[in-house]
């Protein structure tokens, strides 16, 4: 989708430095120049919508043109996801200027990534500082950004409180409880929906943390040494085997993270883990699974309860010949001026990555999402208990943990399942 070159009437005048003005205006340098931007489709389309209308304010300001295009994440059998995108214009110098990343993977391209360090700084000093779980995916180990975090995905349990109620429960407290809900369920032919695909979110979202609730790691402290062959992976898979079977549809292996969405608001499935998307779009269509529909936390392991929140990053391109104009333009969204509104309205999908949105009223204004901003807490990055550097990105972008259950959820022994994945993880780590 292109935003056009529009009248230059509403420009308004900047610091010789090209920074945003006290009132968050653009500067005026970029007459004639065109800016390709390239992210994904977001799950809350009102979102896309608000963003396209501030691209074009940009445009207005500046005199640029604003090409936006957004492709599926989940598009990898087209190879037209982002991650090939990006590799793809890496080897042939040529492509979007400002791409939206995901999760820590910019910390696999830092070397083509242009220095944002002043961008993400002037950003995170105007809003109380950035949380440590969006500073991770962005600052490579120099200290250099190379990423100005856009969000953090909220993400928690979507279940249908109504039906539990009908059939006499509530939500889980412990992972025992889990089992027994469940087992129910799926006999009144409600499962529980969970994806154990390559897909971006879901089902990392899932496979992560259960490692790290029975107190498995996936590396040490030292960042080098894999870990993850232990009693306590073995124990997570073998539980997470017995939900495969017990509570959960069986055709979760090929699904991706949208096809729990469909099958939760088509009410198929009684509970998914998932972003408040599910949620919102129940809210706008469905309203029967709305009223029915409220978030819950993952009961505590043996070890506690951890979450893997997924993230989306600008990053700026080094071979792109707009470097100024993609940071102003990096700075000019991330302004509250404009962000303010976005974040609002993904209506809790997503949780900004500087502390000034943590008393946000958002949070508060439907009891139902207040789960959503208490995950941050208790997330851990990839890679623990070491750094989530490259290795780290390099494995989960290999989907190597999610691999190790899906492994086990065929038949593997739970033993070799994990044996096979340190071995992956030793390969990465060794290198």
């Amino acid at each position: 989708m292109t935003i056009g070159r529009l009248s230059r009437r509403d420009f308004v005048k900047v610091s010789a430095a090209g920074a945003l003005t006290a009132a968050g205006a653009a500067p005026v340098f970029a007459q004639g120049t065109r800016l390709h931007f390239l992210q994904w489709s977001h799950f809350v389309p009102a979102a896309d919508q608000v963003f396209e209308e501030q691209a074009k304010e940009f445009g207005r300001q500046t005199g640029a043109e604003i090409a936006i295009e957004r492709i599926n994440q989940n598009d990898i059998q087209a190879q037209n996801d982002i991650q090939a995108r990006l590799t793809a214009a890496i080897q042939s110098g040529s492509g979007a200027d400002i791409v939206i990343v995901a999760n820590n993977h910019a910390l696999l391209y830092e070397n083509s990534l242009v220095d944002v360090t002043d961008v993400a700084e002037d950003v995170g000093r105007a809003q109380g500082g950035w949380h440590d779980y969006a500073r991770a995916n962005c600052v490579a180990p120099n200290g250099r950004w190379v990423a100005v975090p856009q969000f953090i995905i909220s993400w928690a349990v979507t279940y249908r409180e109504d039906w539990f109620k009908e059939a006499g429960f509530e939500y889980p407290k412990t992972w025992d409880d889990f089992r027994k809900v469940g087992r129910a369920m799926k006999a009144k032919g409600k499962p529980f929906g969970q994806a154990f695909g390559h897909s971006i979110n879901d089902p990392n979202n899932w496979c992560y943390p259960l490692v790290w609730m029975w107190g498995g790691m996936e590396v040490s402290k030292d960042g080098k040494t894999v870990a993850l062959d232990s009693k306590q992976t073995v124990e997570a898979v073998k539980f997470n085997t017995v939900l495969w079977k017990e509570v959960f549809d069986e055709g979760g292996l090929a699904w991706d993270d949208s096809t729990n969405n469909r099958a939760f608001l088509s009410s198929e499935i009684a509970l998914t883990g998932n972003a408040p998307s599910i949620y919102v779009a129940a809210r706008q269509k469905f309203p029967d699974v709305y009223k029915g529909t409220n978030h819950g936390h993952f009961p505590p392991g043996p070890a506690g309860r951890f979450y893997w929140l997924p993230a989306w990053n600008s990053v700026v391109m080094k071979y792109s010949k707009q470097q100024k104009l993609a940071k102003d333009f990096i700075r000019f969204y991330m302004d509250r001026a404009r962000f303010d509104r976005y974040f609002e309205t993904m209506d809790t999908f997503g949780i900004p990555g500087t502390k000034a949105y943590s008393d946000h009223p958002l949070w508060r204004k439907d009891p139902k999402t207040a789960v959503f901003p208490e995950t941050l807490p208790n997330a851990r990055q990839v890679g623990y208990a070491g750094p989530a550097g490259r290795k780290a990105t390099e494995a989960l972008s290999k989907y190597i943990i999610v691999d190790m259950f899906a492994k086990a959820i065929q038949g593997m022994s739970p033993e070799d399942a994990v044996k096979w994945a340190a071995g992956e993880l030793k390969k990465i780590y060794a290198a």
